[in-house]
């Protein structure tokens, strides 16, 4: 293996939205992974892929990218419901491989994937940008050392531009059997982001609901039925015994961002983000002990695994994933990386917050 993991690409389409914000960048300045090869549904397009991006190799078709002995690694950033076929093929050829979140388009695939790769012995690491947040990180350790003692109350808020009009080949998120919704993506950072920093809960009580039932699409100037929730509710009980809330919403305009705010017996830590706790903008921490008033907090440089130079905003927590996958395919030190046992634990905990939902009842969580 060279010193740099060697990645192939899927998804490398040059248009692609949240790649094109995040993981093109974050890799092209990675000093742990190299863009070795790209894979996208065409050859024209892997062949601008691999030029725009400087890749040694192009393909069209992802069985034979992972069969490639020139890469060690491959990324697969596409739709949900495409994400299973690339991640099988990657772990039976025997590579590492680092995908998005969803892991699968249901908590089934999650776990056969999971299964798969621990058989395989590879290493995986899931697109929960959250878990490796400088701010995040910081605020997990200020609970685990005591900042605010203990804890007696959480919640958290994030409401999100969510847009009643768009383009048709935006809308095929509107059939929740999709996997790619407000639940299962918007909520699944945010809850993930909360259980990273408390722990997991111990009971829930929840409210998934669909405020907004048709989408206009602009270009075939139809309204299309939405069945997809964009309201998620949940009210519960921490196995630390705290009482959490989180209300996670696509909104038609000027969502408010990100909000967490941790009250405990001897003090307070809030996190705020104009967007969402997964992002790679710099969440500000604010911290206060007894009663004084909040003051901002500064974010220790242990948190941060990528140079000074890193390019900020979505790049950053992404980058921040790649240097722990990169890693753990060398070391095998998984401690710090959201791996596929996490995805696994993320979708069953989104499967109770659901059934909580449908049945009308407070369900445990394990």
């Amino acid at each position: 293996m060279t010193d740099k993991i060697r990645l192939g690409f899927v998804g490398a389409n040059v248009n692609s939205s949240w790649a094109g914000q995040s993981h093109f960048p974050a890799l092209l300045a990675s000093p742990d992974v190299e863009f070795t090869a790209v894979c996208t549904t065409r050859p024209e397009s892997a062949e601008e892929a691999r030029q725009a991006f400087g890749a040694k190799l192009a393909f069209h078709d992802f069985r034979e990218m992972a069969a490639s002995p020139e890469i060690d690694a491959v990324a697969v950033v596409v739709r949900v419901p495409s994400h299973y076929e690339p991640t099988r093929a990657a772990i039976e050829a025997g590579k590492h491989v680092l995908t998005e979140w969803p892991l699968g388009r249901t908590t089934a695939e999650a776990e056969e994937l999971t299964e798969l790769a621990r058989a395989k012995g590879v290493q995986t690491a899931v697109g929960l940008q959250s878990r490796v947040s400088p701010a995040l990180m910081y605020v997990k350790d200020l609970i685990d050392t005591g900042y605010v003692g203990e804890v007696m109350t959480c919640t958290v808020t994030t409401f999100r531009d969510g847009p009643v009009n768009r383009q048709s080949s935006g809308t095929w998120q509107r059939d929740p059997s999709a996997g790619a919704n407000t639940l299962t993506i918007a909520t699944g950072h945010v809850i993930d982001a909360l259980r990273f920093v408390l722990g997991d809960f111990n009971r829930v009580a929840c409210m998934v609901t669909n405020q907004v039932r048709q989408w206009y699409e602009t270009d075939t100037q139809q309204y299309v039925d939405v069945l997809s929730p964009d309201n998620v509710r949940v009210s519960g009980e921490l196995a630390r015994g705290a009482a959490a809330s989180v209300h996670v919403g696509a909104v038609p305009w000027a969502g408010s961002g990100y909000r967490m705010e941790i009250y405990g017996r001897e003090g307070t830590l809030i996190v705020t983000g104009s967007v969402s706790s997964q992002r790679g903008e710099m969440l500000r921490v604010q911290g206060a002990q007894g009663n004084h008033g909040l003051q901002d907090l500064t974010i220790p440089q242990q948190f941060e695994y990528v140079p000074d130079d890193f390019p900020r905003g979505d790049p950053y927590n992404v980058g921040q994933l790649y240097a722990l996958f990169a890693e753990a395919i060398r070391t095998g030190e998984t401690s710090r990386l959201p791996t596929f046992d996490t995805a696994v634990g993320l979708h069953r905990f989104l499967d109770t917050v659901k059934q909580a939902s449908d049945s009308g009842r407070e369900l445990p969580v394990g």
